[in-house]
């Protein structure tokens, strides 16, 4: 029999309250927050709400926080993890969470309402703003398709 380990999340949900960006002792930027999910339910059809508790680390943490607030629509990409620890009186305690690896803008910049900083056109995260080598050849704009290699 195969091993078969895949722990992937899709969500698309609107943010409960803004993210709040924080740094850990050793330096690294999280924040967690909270996404509003509809879904419908076996019995009638009926809609409810579930209220998805996420985290985010490092860039995707910082672009998070930077461009969406409470009621932004959002889109994650991202994998399911469980924690648990001891609280003060003894007790398990335990907590199931997205982490985000990606988010992505839903809303147009016309449909965001209430922004709190326009969104710039040319955001780039910080992982991509190193320059790319180019090793291609430089290609007439005047030849022939006989030029052409295929």
């Amino acid at each position: 029999m195969a091993n078969f380990n895949f722990n992937k999340v899709i969500l698309g949900g609107r943010m409960t309250s803004d993210a709040e960006l924080k740094t850990t002792p050793s330096g690294v930027t999280v924040t967690t927050f909270s996404v509003a999910v509809n879904r419908k339910t076996a019995k009638d059809q009926e809609q409810k709400t579930d209220f998805i508790n996420c985290v985010a680390w490092r860039t995707t943490a910082e672009f998070i926080s930077r461009y969406f607030h409470k009621g932004s629509s959002i889109f994650l990409v991202g994998s399911l993890q469980q924690r648990s620890w001891e609280d003060k009186d003894g007790n398990k305690r335990y907590a199931v969470e997205v982490i985000a690896n990606e988010a992505y803008f839903v809303d147009s910049k016309n449909e965001a309402q209430g922004v709190k900083e326009q969104m710039p056109n040319n955001y780039v995260p910080s992982q991509y703003t190193q320059p790319v080598p180019t090793n291609f050849e430089a290609f007439a704009a005047n030849a022939g398709d006989d030029d052409l290699p295929f």
